[in-house]
Parts: C-alpha cells; sequence; structure tokens
C-alpha cells in the first residue's frame, strides 16, 4: 500500500512534539519527547533526543500547533537517531500550515495564521 501512494514534498521544519504509545500491551502508555526535522502531507523525519525501542505503530503529538494523535507508522530508522513515518492519514494543508506557523526554522519566520480560517 505504502509504496503506491504518491510521494509528498518534504519541508525543512523544527517544532516540538511528543511520541506516544503503549508498553506492555494496553496497561502502561509512554510518551517520549521528539523533534520534527521534515513534513509533508503524508509523513516526516523525526528526530529522537535519546535511543529507545519503538514500535512499528504510534501516536504523534505536536502540543503547539494544537495537534494531538495522529496515527504514524514507522518506516526507517537511521543512525543519527532519526526516523522516518508515515501518517496514516494525509495532513490537511490547515493543519500543515498551523505546524509552520509555530515552526522555529528561518525558512517559517513570516507564516502567520489566519484565524478567521481556523
Amino acid at each position: 500500500m505504502y509504496d503506491r501512494e504518491t510521494r509528498f514534498r518534504m519541508e525543512d521544519t523544527m517544532n516540538a512534539a511528543r511520541i506516544e504509545y503503549t508498553e506492555n500491551g494496553v496497561l502502561n502508555m509512554a510518551a517520549r519527547r521528539c523533534e520534527i526535522l521534515r513534513i509533508s502531507l503524508s509523513g516526516a523525519i523525526i528526530g529522537i533526543l535519546t535511543q529507545y525501542k519503538l514500535p512499528q505503530q504510534f501516536y504523534l503529538d505536536i502540543p503547539d500547533a494544537r495537534i494531538s494523535k495522529i496515527g504514524c507508522l514507522l518506516m526507517k530508522t537511521f543512525a543519527n537517531n532519526t526516523i522516518e513515518v508515515r501518517f496514516l492519514r494525509l495532513l490537511s494543508q490547515k493543519e500543515l500550515d498551523r505546524i509552520f506557523v509555530f515552526s522555529t526554522h528561518p525558512a517559517h519566520r513570516d507564516k502567520v495564521l489566519d484565524i478567521r480560517s481556523w
């Protein structure tokens, strides 16, 4: 399924995020801090602060942009503490713009949020 879907262009960003997943079945929910380095409508490159074992599926929360529970599938793990994920649903352009507004990346310095459309 993932090899046939369209690829969207990734854009650089710097957003604080949180990875949430269950440990030991459904008994214990774990949360780890991370940083979104690149993002598109269908996936992201995420930098994790320390090495830990991630499950194949987890949730991604972006608290600054008020976007919660984005279902993610782990696609690839890189040696420099970064991972590539695919979202289980496409982000809307409105959500992506909101992420860029709260980004600390210099490329998104002039982005503003239109509160009438939110």
